[in-house]
């Protein structure tokens, strides 16, 4: 029975992602073993950052240092994509000659699969005024009481009606104050 093709989780020097799957694909076509070595992937995610009132998007790794690659594991394969240059080891080998464990079918869904929902990282923490731009409370401020960058949102706490209220706003909806 022919094995099949898996992917692969590669550890490499940070900031040559795209040399290693350049790299990768080219020897997979120069050593004709491209029945083995299918697909190489950087994982990417759109980020916005809310800075002075100024969004700016941009495309950021999403494991930096990492590279997936699709492949029929064998001998040959493990040793040229080994080493490639760039390439400091698989992940989940044991080993120097060990071979590694694949990703599950639904590891691979959770990172290539889904788009990931966009990442805005907003530069406030605990204490900071912010304004208010979109919903409800659009056009009052108010103090950050909480900041849980997992889930996007900030609990901040506004003056209304002579009271103070605490609203969950997510970071696409405020601007930092700077006095």
């Amino acid at each position: 029975m022919a094995a099949s093709k898996e992917w692969y989780v590669l550890h490499t020097y940070s900031g040559y992602e795209n040399k290693v799957k350049e790299n990768i694909l080219m020897r997979a076509e120069s050593m004709n073993m491209s029945d083995f070595i299918f697909n190489v992937e950087v994982p990417e995610e759109e980020v916005t950052e809310i800075n002075e009132g100024e969004k700016k998007t941009k495309i950021q790794k999403t494991f930096p240092g990492y590279v997936l690659v699709e492949m029929v594991m064998s001998d040959e394969s493990w040793f040229i994509v080994r080493n490639t240059p760039g390439v400091t080891g698989f992940v989940g080998s044991h080993g120097a000659g060990s071979k590694p464990a694949p990703l599950l079918p639904e590891e691979m869904d959770a990172i290539l699969g889904k788009k990931p929902a966009q990442k805005v990282q907003l530069n406030v923490k605990v204490g900071d005024t912010v304004e208010i731009t979109d919903g409800a409370f659009s056009g009052m401020t108010g103090i950050i009481e909480e900041v849980n960058e997992e889930t996007q949102k900030l609990k901040v706490v506004i003056e209304m009606f002579g009271r103070e209220t605490v609203a969950e706003l997510d970071f696409l909806q405020v601007n930092k104050q700077d006095f």
